[in-house]
């Protein structure tokens, strides 16, 4: 028998894991929504908005130590409107009320603590805050008398604070003019330069700990070796691609990323591991082997797709979940921990002594006296140092790490957030595909069909406009730009691994809905929310790429492939003037850039445009596909068509096939090559 719940709140109607944790917490929790702001108008009373994500460790600590706790709970009930906001879903509210938190206090983060008067507008704010005072931070009883005393004693005062705040937050989103500059590849130099400023040359990456993987700024280092043939750009993409790879951020047993490095040799990372940092890596570690022809990458980036079928992927209905949790059984990363003994009891002893060297399995530990596998020679070097024959070692490893993680599945697992974001759906859907292009393997273009069919009905209006998440039977909340850009990118890249047309048709639909929907038409660009959209304190047209890309970003990427694909110049133009409008964000702060720098590379090169008339299951089309994706080729689109087939596509038009045989076109500008039916002539024409 399950106890009844001592308390349940209105967060029990929600769908999102991350409201239903909080929905019998003794707090007066409201979804965002109508019900709670007309109450705190009606009562002049304070919000008190918390914004986190299931995922989240601090979040989990700070509802343990406070939300569950009787008295804290009763104070934020007396004092306070007390909305919780899921992150993930509501990005929106994420973008403008942590922006607020970090002009006051210069720092953000989550769980997101911030106070509004009941005009939305903030006025005070933080992160996480322990339930009395320590770690040098106020107790969050006392932040919530001051602050409730503040707007009560001294409300003139507060409301002109959260007036100039407000004014200051949509200053931010006001972008410098840039329509007269022109986009050269001085930016993309510059940029670079920026980049190699920050390199770490020991471990890879930017910056200092803590370190997460630059899921976008390695594809433009590719671009931009590939560019510019700066030989050192590849290195620092090489380096840093190994090294997460044989980090404790990578999951070396069961394959998939972490979200971030505590440290900056990737070897201790906040365990969760979220859709979108997987389904970036997999492009990146892809492209890396393109380039390099270094199996090693081709390798990571499928054991991460295999992972994500294997956790992340409804495999009944399509669509691949959003997060799984750091913590089990309450602890972080107590999952993917290992002692010695563990491993001789598992493995036998002969093999356990060679596999804990080679994954730094030790007595002492390397993370609270337990061990997080990394590997700290690469293993041509280790079977050399121990006079083995490298396939021997790697056999070893292989069979080791099936014991291991066979015995590691019996664990109670971490929380696993199953929610379906349209958005996430869509760059998981683009690695998909690229992995069916690159291996053949059915599996990935089965999950990118079902998928983009589950978004299509599930995730779809009867006007044909987007929702934002699922889960449990219900789909809700009008999608953002973010949702249709990386869901039409999704499209094009899975038109391009199954060539059937009906994606590109549904990729040209949503993006006419997408510029009508959320297209500044007083001005150029895109904005965050759109027409079916709710007022908020501030209209966004933010593109900062960050742990994930901008929804502008996005759509220039989209907008600039589909102006190749159906010989739309308004879609090319479209994505011209978004580009130019962060011409300025490019120059000042390309590490917040890197998708639009991508975007720029594509823009600035001649992009190859790919036709092949040839049966799909044909010997010679498939010889084609594989010598076209076994190179680096980051600005090309690739159309095909069966000879027999009618087709509409511009690409596609007035191209016969030759003597009975796969046919390749290559061109640029719809000006195009002869046509071959030679596989070498064909690799040759693409150099």
């Amino acid at each position: 028998m399950h106890d009844t719940p001592k308390h349940t709140n209105r967060l029990i109607h929600e769908t999102s894991p991350y409201l239903l944790q909080h929905a019998h917490n003794p707090v007066d929790w409201y979804p965002w929504g109508e019900k709670a702001l007309e109450l705190a108008k009606r009562e002049q009373k304070p919000i008190l908005l918390s914004i986190g994500y299931s995922a989240c460790h601090w979040c989990h600590v700070m509802e343990r130590e406070s939300f569950e706790n009787e008295e804290i709970a009763a104070i934020m009930n007396e004092l306070f409107i007390n909305i919780k906001v899921d992150r993930e879903e509501r990005p929106d509210l994420d973008e403008i009320y942590m922006n607020a938190v970090q002009v006051m206090t210069r720092h953000g983060g989550w769980p997101m603590t911030v106070f509004l008067t009941p005009d939305l507008k903030p006025f005070y704010g933080g992160t996480y805050y322990p339930p009395e005072d320590r770690y040098g931070r106020p107790g969050f009883p006392k932040v919530m008398h001051a602050v409730a005393e503040a707007f009560n004693e001294k409300n003139a005062q507060v409301l002109e604070q959260a007036d100039q705040i407000t004014t200051q937050l949509n200053q931010m989103s006001n972008l410098v003019d840039s329509h007269e500059r022109e986009l050269t590849e001085e930016l993309m130099t510059k940029a670079f330069q920026h980049y190699r400023s920050q390199f770490d040359a020991q471990y890879g990456g930017f910056g200092n700990a803590p370190k997460f993987p630059p899921s976008m700024s390695l594809p433009f280092l590719l671009r931009y070796w590939h560019h510019s043939g700066n030989a050192y750009a590849l290195e620092m993409a090489e380096l840093t691609l190994q090294k997460m790879a044989r980090g404790g951020i990578y999951d070396q047993l069961g394959g998939g990323f972490h979200r971030y490095s505590t440290d900056e040799r990737w070897l201790v990372p906040h365990f969760e591991k979220m859709l979108y940092d997987n389904a970036q890596l997999v492009v990146a570690y892809f492209e890396a082997y393109q380039a390099t022809q270094n199996t090693f990458y081709c390798d990571i980036a499928t054991e991460t797709l295999d992972y994500v079928l294997r956790e992340m992927y409804d495999a009944e209905n399509g669509g691949f979940y959003s997060t799984q949790d750091a913590d089990s059984e309450g602890v972080e990363g107590k999952f993917f921990v290992w002692e010695p003994f563990d491993v001789e009891d598992i493995i036998g002893e002969k093999n356990a002594e060679i596999f804990c060297e080679y994954y730094d399995i030790t007595p002492h530990g390397n993370f609270e006296g337990e061990n997080i596998l990394h590997v700290q020679t690469p293993p041509d070097i280790f079977a050399r140092k121990l006079g083995m024959d490298q396939e021997e070692l790697e056999s070893l490893l292989t069979d080791g790490k099936q014991k291991l993680f066979a015995e590691r599945e019996k664990r109670i697992k971490p929380g696993l957030d199953d929610k379906i974001l349209t958005s996430w759906n869509g760059i998981m859907i683009r690695g998909m595909a690229m992995g069916y292009q690159l291996t053949g393997k059915s599996e990935y273009l089965t999950a990118c069909k079902k998928s983009a069919e589950f978004v299509l009905t599930t995730l779809s209006q009867e006007d044909g406009l987007l929702l934002r998440t699922y889960r449990a039977g219900k789909s809700h909340l009008n999608a953002y730009l973010e949702d249709y850009s990386y869901f039409i990118a999704g499209l094009i890249a899975l038109y391009e691994a199954s060539f059937d047309p009906k994606w590109l048709s549904e990729a040209e639909r949503l993006a006419h809905l997408m510029i009508d929907q959320f297209g500044d038409e007083s001005g150029d660009g895109f904005f965050f929310t759109g027409k079916a959209h709710e007022a908020l304190i501030v209209q966004s047209k933010s593109a900062y790429d960050g742990a994930t890309p901008a929804g502008a970003s996005m759509a220039i990427h989209s907008l600039l492939r589909l102006a190749k694909h159906l010989d739309k110049p308004e879609f090319h133009d479209k994505a011209v003037e978004t580009l130019k409008l962060y011409f300025h964000q490019m120059d000042v702060m390309p590490s917040g850039s890197g998708q639009l720098l991508c975007e720029l590379a594509f823009l600035l090169s001649t992009p190859k445009e790919i036709a092949i008339i040839g049966e799909k299951d044909d010997a010679k089309t498939d010889a084609m596909f594989a010598a076209l994706h076994g190179m680096y080729l980051p600005n090309k689109i690739v159309a095909l068509s069966e000879p027999t087939e009618e087709t509409t596509l511009p690409l596609l038009a007035n191209k016969p096939q030759i003597d009975n045989s796969a046919t390749a076109y290559v061109c640029e500008n719809y000006v195009c090559q002869a046509p071959t039916t030679e596989v070498d002539t064909f690799a040759g024409m693409l150099q």
